[in-house]
């Protein structure tokens, strides 16, 4: 009896791998960081945000490139994502800034992870675990100055910093908080936000002591509140060449990292009156030409843009119509003519042309950072770089 094999046969990856893919310009990526750091001088630190897959750009190889760069610190949501950058060989310090559980707090200490101490109790927690396992911790005291997600209220937040001066465990290296509303046009609340921190940081020069790092600012701060800079900035949509609001004016020296493609592979010519796709939402008034691209919100090109939504073939914009299926689009191109293979755009330039995520964004009724981070990781990422090209991978013609 021939057993079970215990895994897959190889396949041709070349032969299987889907016309819908995108293209991740990592010499895009590392002129971000660089026009960032530059934009807040030498005595600043920047840590690129990595989190959710690197906003869809993928995290190992975006990290990489960072280490590459020499960045001080990575940004992190989960510990989940720290491990995976440790396993694949990234030595940067890493913080994770989510709420963390008392069983996780010795895979932190294993993997080398600064914690988010949010709590006195959550600070004594991982003092008494780094003492059992006789390895040092190492965290950033999270304040909540206005966002009520997670961290001690500014008003309260004393009691968490004496707690944190007697640990024999424990190194505090930063202090921190999170801005909510520095996108905005009105930033009054986000420099109500800076005041209130600033009071809690007043602790450390009353009683004669060192500050830990502080940080606050975000995206948005990095565009419009250089107050907020401190001692480093945490830009996560900035770093991918993306503006957190179209009522910010861009940045010199960004510029989105991201092209996402596709290919035509059906053709054919709808009668007047046919409707197109699911619930019949749409039919043509006229006899059109049609094509069929394989792409749907399987793949985070979202539902909620059917009716909406436009791509670039040959450089020249075609509405998607009917609703968008889970793996399949379909577009009508009118009178203009598509062959089997060409190249259809649904993020990115094409000549004088160009889709945003900002534009994605508006035909699906939702931000920049949804679009991105919805990318589905069965759209195989593409990595180009002239400079880092050891960090460059084939893919698709």
């Amino acid at each position: 009896m021939t057993p079970t094999p215990l895994h897959e046969p190889t396949i041709d990856e070349d032969a299987v791998l889907r016309p819908t893919h995108l293209d991740v310009d990592l010499d895009a990526l590392a002129g971000n960081v660089e026009a960032i750091q530059a934009r807040v001088g030498p005595a600043v630190q920047v840590m690129p945000v990595l989190k959710a897959n690197a906003y869809g750009h993928g995290l190992v190889p975006v990290a990489r490139l960072c280490q590459r760069l020499g960045v001080p610190w990575l940004g992190l949501a989960y510990l989940e994502e720290g491990i995976r950058l440790r396993r694949a060989g990234v030595t940067t310090p890493i913080l994770v800034m989510g709420g963390i559980l008392g069983s996780q707090l010795p895979l932190f200490l294993e993997h080398d992870l600064t914690l988010t101490a949010s709590s006195v109790d959550k600070l004594q927690a991982i003092e008494a675990c780094a003492a059992a396992l006789g390895r040092p911790a190492r965290v950033h005291l999270k304040i909540d100055t206005g966002m009520e997600r997670i961290g001690v209220h500014w008003y309260s937040a004393e009691p968490l910093l004496r707690a944190s001066l007697g640990l024999r465990h424990v190194q505090v290296q930063g202090i921190f908080s999170h801005l909510a509303n520095a996108d905005a046009v009105d930033l009054s609340h986000a420099r109500l936000q800076l005041e209130r921190f600033q009071e809690v940081l007043d602790f450390y020069p009353r009683h004669g002591l060192p500050t830990p790092i502080r940080h606050l600012a975000n995206s948005g701060a990095v565009l419009q509140l250089p107050e907020t800079w401190l001692d480093l900035v945490r830009p996560g949509l900035l770093t991918y060449g993306v503006m957190p609001s179209e009522e910010i004016p861009p940045m010199a020296g960004v510029r989105p990292a991201l092209t996402w493609s596709s290919r035509v592979v059906y053709f054919k010519v709808v009668a007047p009156h046919s409707p197109v796709s699911y619930g019949s939402t749409w039919a043509p008034d006229r006899q059109t030409r049609m094509v069929t691209v394989p792409v749907g919100y399987g793949d985070g090109y979202m539902r909620a843009m059917s009716g909406r939504a436009q791509v670039l073939i040959g450089g020249r914009r075609h509405p998607v119509v009917g609703r968008i299926c889970m793996d399949q689009v379909m577009v009508d191109i009118g009178q203009d003519s598509a062959w089997n293979g060409d190249r259809v755009l649904l993020l990115g330039r094409d000549g004088d042309q160009e889709i945003t995520v900002e534009e994605l964004a508006g035909w699906a009724g939702t931000v920049p950072w949804e679009v991105l981070t919805n990318i589905n990781t069965r759209v195989p990422r593409v990595y180009r770089s002239a400079r880092f090209p050891d960090l460059a991978t084939d893919g698709p013609p």
